[in-house]
């Protein structure tokens, strides 16, 4: 591992123990095991490690074609939020630490909202190539935005939760239902 990759994993561990204010730079540094200096010439102030934590977030994009079923939002749905959740997995603790920390940071805040989004999109992308476009667009939106709130809020508190396998199939079930129940009514209403 780098150099500035052992720093980064320092400042993650400590900064999701202490919190970022109550982590100063010598622990990352003999956390680390490196000069409190080297630590200071790869990130020049604290706030750059924050930085650089979120960007070590995994990507949210995928393609379609791994997790769409055609025909089956309820089945793509859930490969959809089983594969968010294994690269969930893979930064269980960066993502509890940036949570905690978009309270008091807007560059984390902001890049978390952003990554929001982009998860709207993706969900919205799969429903609509699952559904074939049969679902109203005000629908498709509608349990994308739901279907990313839960996503957000399980992704929030993962490291507080058990890891029960399924944990979001009654959400998805739900919006995947609402989703089949509403297809078809008031064509082109929201389209």
């Amino acid at each position: 591992m780098s150099t500035r990759e052992r720093i980064l994993a320092a400042a993650e561990e400590l900064f999701a123990e202490s919190g970022f204010e109550g982590t100063p730079t010598s622990r990352i540094a003999e956390r680390a095991g490196v000069p409190k200096g080297l630590v200071h010439y790869y990130f020049r102030r604290k706030s750059d490690l924050l930085a650089a934590l979120v960007e070590r977030l995994p990507e949210e994009r995928l393609d379609h074609g791994r997790v769409v079923v055609s025909g089956d939002v309820a089945e793509s749905l859930r490969r959809l939020v089983a594969e968010l959740n294994a690269r969930l997995g893979a930064s269980r603790l960066l993502s509890h630490l940036l949570w905690r920390e978009a309270d008091t940071h807007e560059a984390v805040r902001e890049a978390l909202q952003a990554r929001f989004h982009r998860v709207v999109e993706q969900i919205r992308g799969v429903i609509i190539a699952a559904s074939g476009d049969r679902v109203p667009r005000a629908d498709v939106d509608s349990a994308a935005a739901l279907l990313a709130q839960a996503l957000s809020y399980r992704h929030s508190t993962a490291r507080h939760a058990g890891d029960e396998p399924g944990e979001m199939e009654r959400e998805t079930a739900f919006i995947a239902g609402a989703l089949e129940l509403g297809a078809g009514r008031g064509a082109g209403a929201g389209r």
